[in-house]
């Protein structure tokens, strides 16, 4: 009969080596178990972070709904992640210019990630003090005409404008001048075909927009002159009781962030372009 035994070295190697394969066992288990509970911690407190109405528009590059309705563009993805660092959960409403000024002042929305100087707007809301880009407003013409030196050059003139935008108050300016025909174009594209048919002299649109719906080749006749340069920003509704606070929380995580190098240095706002004649009630 043989007898299977082992030495007394031989199992006490065996046996230390299977304590050592438990004790990694319960400390991979353990790691496991903190790693959920992490993860399980950070869903819950973006889940019980307070949610904020942010109001967006049809503004590509900056601000738009994709082709799947989702919010999408450059303000969007910082809007996103400015919220979430000062506390806030947002949630995206698509809605036309003229809802989102109505719903800022009536307090349906909290914020909107949009323009400052709104005339319709002073005294219905808060602006953010950081703006994290400029907008650019200019008047577009054919290759074949002047451009457009100063405002008052649009007296006698064919201007296409966008449906439901203000422009900070100059399409009243515009409108005012009876010898200054406006044209009402549906969005980007089809006023630049519009102007393209002759049916305007100029279009007054902004120009990240117009950059994003030109065909290479095709619209190459198109020149730009600048009429106004303005601010993005973060409009609060003054209806919400927590707009002043609301204001300074994305203001203060804004600069972490920047801190942190996760989004573009804060912009000295001094040398904002306006061109001659421009209304200086306006300005």
């Amino acid at each position: 009969m043989y007898s299977c035994c082992f030495h007394a070295p031989e199992f006490r190697r065996l046996a230390n080596g299977r304590v050592l394969v438990a004790r990694l066992a319960g400390l991979c288990l353990l790691m496991f178990a903190v790693m959920g509970a992490s993860a399980q911690s950070d869903s819950e407190t973006v889940a019980a972070a307070p949610i904020l109405r942010v109001a967006y528009l049809e503004f590509p590059p900056i601000t738009y709904q994709d082709s799947n309705g989702q919010p999408a563009g450059s303000f969007i993805e910082l809007t996103r992640k400015v919220a979430v660092e000062a506390g806030y959960q947002p949630e995206f409403i698509y809605l036309p210019v003229s809802r989102v000024y109505l719903y800022l002042i009536n307090g349906l929305i909290d914020v909107w990630p949009g323009v400052t100087e709104v005339p319709v707007l002073q005294g219905n809301v808060l602006e953010s003090w950081i703006s994290p880009a400029p907008v650019h407003l200019s008047a577009w013409y054919l290759e074949s005409s002047p451009p457009l030196i100063h405002l008052e050059e649009l007296r006698g003139k064919r201007v296409i404008v966008i449906g439901g935008y203000t422009y900070a108050g100059l399409l009243d300016w515009l409108a005012a001048h009876p010898d200054i025909r406006i044209t009402e174009a549906p969005n980007h594209r089809s006023a630049v075909d519009m102007l393209k048919r002759r049916r305007g002299d100029y279009l007054l649109d902004y120009r990240q927009p117009v950059r994003q719906v030109l065909v290479p080749g095709s619209d190459d006749m198109l020149r730009e002159s600048e009429v106004r340069t303005r601010d993005l920003a973060w409009i609060f509704s003054l209806a919400h009781p927590r707009a002043a606070l609301m204001r300074d929380e994305f203001d203060d995580a804004y600069l972490r962030l920047v801190e942190r190098g996760e989004v573009p240095p804060v912009r000295d706002l001094t040398g904002a372009y306006v061109i001659p004649g421009y209304p200086g009630e306006l300005q």
